[in-house]
């Protein structure tokens, strides 16, 4: 044999061995214990017990597997923090988890689920918690930001996106909340709490323009989870989101019907694809007395992308963003010309079809002579970035600031006299909760009068609203979604065919019915079906609960069993 056919066999064995999934590696042994997490049955019923049931039946397929489930601000670090083996958090990364993406004003548009949660760039410090690298996936999510002119076409892209992210089931969806809130209808006036398109009524125009029908003007309500930290560049969760999105202004807000409308900007001005003007509202304060102006909008995208160049001992070079959570929403922008006090001109790298949605709407507005010093100070440590960040009290500019807060008891809001949208409340009030009897007996009693989030059996709500006449109850289908999440990056769960197989372990319709009490929409896209346009596409693959289809599946991709049952690796 030739020198040249010999080195192109040894070439082509190397490719077959680096095309088979790492778990070939082991072939033959038992696929070790799976931990699958949760939080606890405490804080949330109902997806503690869809991951008990769905651990159950993996076990059906000759696995061993753990449930364990932990408080939320735990699962975080475990999690989010420990997505790789160099992570400190923990001795070893994730494997599985109960997930759930809330719906939030900005992800209307898909872009936000399309690129973020799977684009390979945000794997080690964005959304892309799972690991997923995918170049033709990368390329979909690429495109559809920049094509602008033609819906249609758009459409799709992100229709391929969906069809990719199922077959490779990287992240197992299962259901859409309908969202139950209670109301007490005897203080505050149901006409004028707002339904917003896949978020429901808990929402950034109810907070606002909710009416109080007695001289009480206090809302009260509450979140099961602990509140992290209030910090305008971080995204620390869905009940500080709430807070969020009160205390700071945003150029643009997502109006109910899903529609991003002008709001600190007076207007948004396109002049081509590549350049848009923003004129801010004149007069609008900071909670500290100070002006609200241009050179303020500019240095909130500035602080998003802002970061330090770092180069490995073997020269190669990575840029760490000192506000990772927001870094991806603003690195489009390639440069910002302030015009004069109040108008400033954005300029994109490529254009984008989501820029008002999911920059505009998305980023808040930051008090400059607050966190320029800030900034510049993170920029001189090596490993620090700005979710470290705690102001005593929050400065913002929107229509309720802060008062007082505890992050493990409450927060205290009250209306801003200076803004031209002052709520009519007086003061906005979340006690952190974990305790869900404590939860129903506030709402029935009186001592809390919006209850917005409720993580137990949504029939128990609906009981309590028919035996008490001042309650009502308000539901919509959420642009969020619960889901098991696969770490891709580690076997089993890098091989695609395991994956298919597991999600073949989750019984859909018995956990709608059963543990959702069919307050819940099936779910099998990252794109909700409150989304109506955005989901006209074919026919998405299909994971019908079966145990024997899921063992099946396995066996024809090399898959065993032992003597004792244990799946073994092909």
């Amino acid at each position: 044999m030739s020198r040249k056919l010999v080195s192109l066999v040894v070439l082509l064995l190397m490719l077959l061995v680096f095309a088979l999934p790492a778990a070939s590696q082991t072939s033959g042994e038992m696929v070790p214990t799976i931990i699958v997490h949760s939080v606890t049955q405490a804080e949330r019923p109902i997806e503690y017990e869809t991951t008990r049931l769905v651990v159950e039946n993996m076990r059906e397929l000759g696995l061993e597997v753990e449930h364990r489930a932990i408080p939320w601000a735990q699962m975080i670090d475990e999690i989010w923090f420990s997505r790789t083996v160099d992570s400190a958090v923990a001795d070893r990364p994730f494997q599985m988890t109960h997930w759930r993406m809330v719906g939030r004003p900005e992800r209307s548009d898909p872009d936000e689920f399309t690129y973020n949660l799977f684009h390979s760039s945000v794997r080690d410090g964005g959304y892309n918690f799972i690991g997923y690298n995918n170049p033709e996936y990368d390329a979909l999510a690429e495109a559809q930001r920049v094509e602008v002119a033609d819906k249609e076409a758009r459409l799709d892209i992100i229709c391929e996106a969906q069809t990719i992210i199922r077959n490779d089931m990287v992240n197992a969806y299962f259901i859409h909340p309908l969202t139950p809130q209670v109301v007490n209808t005897s203080a505050f006036n149901p006409d004028s709490i707002t339904t917003q398109a896949g978020i429901g009524v808990h929402n950034f125009w109810t907070w606002i323009g909710i009416e109080p029908t007695t001289d009480d003007k206090t809302l009260i309500t509450s979140t099961t989870s602990f509140l992290n930290n209030f910090n305008p560049l971080e995204i620390a969760g869905d009940a500080p989101s709430r807070v969020t999105e009160m205390t700071w202004d945003r150029l643009m807000r997502i109006n109910p019907i899903g529609v991003a409308e002008p709001w600190a900007a007076e207007s948004v001005e396109w002049e081509d694809p590549l350049n848009v003007v923003v004129t801010l509202r004149a007069g609008m304060k900071w909670h500290d007395g100070e002006d609200v102006q241009s050179d303020d909008a500019a240095y909130s995208f500035e602080a998003a992308l802002a970061g330090t160049t770092q180069t490995d001992e073997d020269g190669n070079e990575s840029f760490r963003a000192e506000a990772p959570d927001y870094y991806p929403f603003a690195r489009n922008v390639d440069s910002i010309e302030i015009i004069d006090d109040l108008s400033l001109r954005f300029t994109l790298k490529t254009p984008s079809a989501a820029f008002e949605t999911s920059s505009l709407a998305k980023l808040n507005l930051l008090p400059k002579h607050i966190w320029e010093p800030i900034i510049n100070d993170l920029l001189e440590q090596d490993d620090a970035d700005v979710n470290s960040i705690q102001e005593e009290i929050p400065i913002g500019s929107g229509p309720f600031k802060y008062v007082a807060y505890d992050v493990n008891e409450f927060v205290l809001l009250e209306a801003f006299d200076d803004h031209w949208a002052r709520p009519k409340i007086d003061t906005w009030l979340m006690n952190v909760l974990p305790n869900q009897e404590a939860t129903l007996g506030q709402i029935q009693s009186g001592e809390m009068n919006f209850l917005w989030e409720w993580p137990g059996d949504p029939g128990v709500l609906q009981q309590i609203v028919d035996d008490n006449e001042h309650l009502d109850i308000f539901s919509a289908i959420s642009i969020g979604f619960n889901y098991f999440a696969f770490n891709v990056r580690y076997a089993p769960f890098d091989d695609v065919t395991f994956r298919q197989a597991v999600a073949h372990t989750i019984p859909q319709e018995f956990i709608i019915d059963n543990i959702f009490n069919g307050l819940a929409a099936p779910a099998d896209s990252f794109v909700s079906a409150a989304l109506e346009y955005w989901r006209q596409c074919d026919d998405l693959p299909t994971y019908d609960f079966s145990i024997d289809g899921a063992r099946e599946l396995l066996a024809s991709a090399g898959y065993s069993w032992d003597d004792d049952g244990r799946l073994l690796y092909p």
